[in-house]
C-alpha cells in the first residue's frame, strides 16, 4: 500500500496531503473538507480508512494554507476552493500510477460546494462526486452542467441543510441520489452515524468508480 505524506503544488502555494492507495486500487478519491476542518478533519478521515479498507485510493488535504485558514473570506470562497481542488486533482492525474486515471470527490460541508463546481472545471475529468451534510446550493450556478453521478448524504435531523439538498438535487444535471441518515444531525455525531455515511460512501464509489 502506499502511504505518502505530500506538499502538492497549487499555483503559487503548496499544499500538504496525505495520500493512501491500497495495491490494485479501483480508483482514488479525493476529499474536500469543509469551513474551520483540515486534511486532520477526524470524520474524513474515518470516511478513508472505511475506502481504504475497501480498496479505494483516498488523499486529504488542506485546501488552504496555515496564513490562508486564518482568512474568514477564503475559508468560504467556493470559487477558490474549488480551483484548488481542481489543480490538486491535475497534479494527481499527471502522476504515473493506473488507479489515478479514475477520480471520484468525497466533499463535506462547504467543500461539497467545491467538489461539485470542480467536478465541471475544463479538462478536470471526474466519475463520480459523494457529498456528506453538504451545502450544494453554494454552487447552484454550477450544478446543471454536474453530469457525474452524484450522491448526497444528510441526516435526518439536519433540516435546513436537507431542504437545501433536496432544491439543489432539482438542479443536477446528471444522476443523483440523496441518501438519508436516520436520526442524524449535521455532524453525524449520533451512534453509528457516521459509520453509515462510511458505508454509503463505500458503497458508491464502488459503484461508479473506475472503468465503466
Amino acid at each position: 500500500m502506499t502511504d505518502e505524506t505530500l506538499k502538492i503544488p497549487a499555483g503559487p502555494v503548496e499544499l500538504e496531503g496525505h495520500l493512501a492507495v491500497p495495491g490494485d486500487a479501483a480508483g482514488v478519491v479525493v476529499f474536500a473538507h469543509g469551513s474551520g476542518s483540515s486534511r486532520h478533519s477526524r470524520r474524513n478521515q474515518y470516511v478513508a480508512r472505511t475506502l481504504n479498507e475497501a480498496g479505494l485510493g483516498t488523499l486529504l488535504f488542506d485546501l488552504l494554507t496555515p496564513a490562508e485558514g486564518d482568512d474568514r473570506a477564503k475559508v468560504f470562497d467556493i470559487a477558490l476552493l474549488a480551483g484548488r481542488l481542481a489543480e490538486v486533482t491535475s497534479w494527481l492525474q499527471s502522476r504515473p500510477s493506473p488507479e489515478t486515471e479514475w477520480i471520484g470527490y468525497f466533499g463535506a460541508s462547504t467543500g461539497a460546494a467545491a467538489a461539485l463546481r470542480a467536478a465541471t472545471a475544463p479538462g478536470i475529468e471526474v466519475r463520480t462526486v459523494v457529498s456528506r451534510g453538504g451545502r450544494p446550493d453554494l454552487a447552484a450556478e454550477d450544478l446543471p452542467n454536474v453530469r457525474t453521478p452524484t450522491l448526497l448524504i444528510v441526516g435526518e435531523r439536519d433540516e435546513e441543510v436537507l431542504g437545501l439538498n433536496y432544491a439543489a438535487q432539482r438542479l443536477l444535471g446528471g444522476p443523483s441520489r440523496i441518501a438519508i441518515v436516520p436520526g442524524a444531525t449535521h455532524l453525524f455525531e449520533e451512534p453509528g452515524a457516521l459509520d453509515s455515511v462510511a458505508q454509503l460512501a463505500r458503497d458508491w464509489f464502488n459503484e461508479h468508480l473506475g472503468p465503466a
